[in-house]
């Protein structure tokens, strides 16, 4: 007795691949139906062989010359392989057989915006709009498409359009996010998702999305809450958490972070990432051991985690066992040499270990990588003057000036440097600058030099300033 089997029901698919295949087997001719082919080459895509599912499609193509779906299937099986011109030439025979077909133009625009030729791939794209009966699909593509070409408030217009009618793109959703990233406009952002949240409630992607905008704005008790709303609706949205133990650890909330990064653990595998943020919150806690175990585990996942080597690093520095350190300095330098704050460490390390020469060439590459880190240029003009090198001091921190003009305490450090070099006229003209920039860190000069604390001409320059 025959079964009854729903048209595309896995079954009713099987029994098609496998008749299919016994086709192949005998080197005979079978005869399938339209319906049956589409089945089969489904099958194929499906388990991600696209050089069977053409195979199919030729036979299917043989068998129903005068199928339009068996054309665009070809196209997109030959686009998926890089084949792109047959493909234009599959739609360009489909559309001699059906021109009003919307997914000719789409899946040509596809293809040509793949191949950068953006004007045609719009007009195509339009062409399937004017034809089409959901056009959601399409409005996604043409966004993307403004995407590639960097117009982001357009593609944030279309990507509006495909959600109002199909809420479901869960793509879209994350794509407007990332356009209002890309033109900063994060309060524009939180508009969007608290309107579409009026609308959608239940949208977890919606309150993912709102959080990462508040957390961009650094409203971080707001990005918790809407954190913690995506996580009632999905509860095990893994990324929900780590993000919502991010915006903790910026509250410095470090207790509650670890508890949140761990419960990630009940959804997904670790990673190391996740493993690498609650060693940073140990770290912070200076829970030194309990740090470096977690560090220890994120390289252990990933070798290549250079936050993680550098984090072993700052334990063992903490400890004093500054030798040590640099090793685990220097595993991070490997990985990722363009980075100020390893170079940083390294320059301290070395200081610590009175390894000063060293010390001096991995300051200057500190502040070569990121000439704005005041901290650095001040350690670094400071090695100079211990190692009886004033003049370089001076010539350090006047390039820090040079780079950063509105930071008061470099005047200051110069003014200084020149009272000890015995510049004394030029002193007293930075000192004028440094207080007309911030007179109330004048005891910044003290503390580094006291002995001018008793000087007549500094004191009534500063009561100059003060007494305004």
């Amino acid at each position: 007795m025959e079964e009854d089997f729903e048209f595309g029901s896995p079954e009713e698919q099987k029994i098609s691949v496998d008749r299919y295949e016994e086709m192949l087997r005998n080197e005979d001719q079978y005869f399938f139906d339209a319906k049956a082919f589409e089945s089969i080459i489904d099958y194929y895509i499906t388990k991600n062989d696209p050089i069977k599912a053409l195979q199919v499609v030729e036979f299917a193509a043989a068998q129903h010359p005068f199928e339009t779906m068996f054309l665009l299937k070809k196209a997109q099986l030959l686009a998926s392989t890089m084949q792109f011109e047959p493909a234009l030439e599959a739609l360009s025979k489909a559309e001699l057989l059906e021109p009003s077909e919307a997914d000719i133009y789409l899946i040509r625009g596809t293809i040509l915006s793949s191949l950068q030729d953006h004007s045609l791939a719009e007009e195509n794209f339009f062409k399937a709009l004017e034809l089409s009966d959901s056009p959601d699909e399409i409005y996604y593509q043409i966004a993307g498409l403004y995407q590639m070409q960097g117009s982001y408030q357009k593609a944030i217009d279309y990507l509006q359009k495909c959600l109002a009618l199909n809420h479901e793109n869960q793509d879209a959703l994350y794509e407007i996010a990332f356009c209002y990233d890309v033109l900063e406009k994060q309060e524009e952002s939180v508009a969007f998702y608290n309107k579409y949240i009026d609308s959608d409630p239940y949208s977890f992607t919606a309150w993912y999305n709102l959080g990462n905008a508040y957390h961009k704005l650094e409203q971080f008790d707001a990005a918790i809450d809407a954190y913690d709303y995506s996580i009632l609706i999905k509860e095990n949205f893994s990324s929900a958490y780590f993000n919502k133990g991010n915006a903790l650890v910026n509250l410095d909330r470090y207790h509650e972070a670890i508890d949140v990064y761990k419960q990630t653990f009940e959804y997904e595998p670790p990673t190391a990432d996740t493993y690498c943020a609650i060693g940073e919150c140990y770290e912070k806690l200076e829970r030194m051991d309990e740090a470096r175990q977690y560090y220890k585990k994120a390289v252990k996942l990933d070798a290549n985690q250079s936050d993680a080597w550098f984090g072993i690093g700052v334990t063992l520095d903490f400890e004093e066992r500054y030798f040590e350190s640099l090793h685990f300095y220097k595993k991070a330098l490997e990985i990722d040499d363009e980075n100020a704050d390893y170079w940083f460490a390294i320059a301290d390390a070395r200081y610590k270990l009175k390894q000063f020469d060293e010390s001096i060439e991995a300051y200057s590459k500190v502040v070569e990588l990121n000439s704005t880190d005041i901290e650095a240029w001040l350690d670094y003009s400071s090695l100079l003057y211990e190692q009886s090198k004033l003049n370089e001091a001076i010539e350090v921190i006047s390039e820090a000036i040079k780079c950063n003009p509105d930071e008061a305490l470099l005047y200051y450090r110069l003014v200084a440097y020149l009272f000890a070099a015995g510049q004394y006229n030029e002193a007293l003209n930075f000192l004028e600058v440094a207080l007309d920039s911030d007179p109330d860190k004048h005891h910044i000069l003290f503390e580094y030099l006291p002995q001018l604390q008793g000087n007549k001409v500094i004191l009534d320059i500063i009561k100059k300033f003060t007494e305004k």
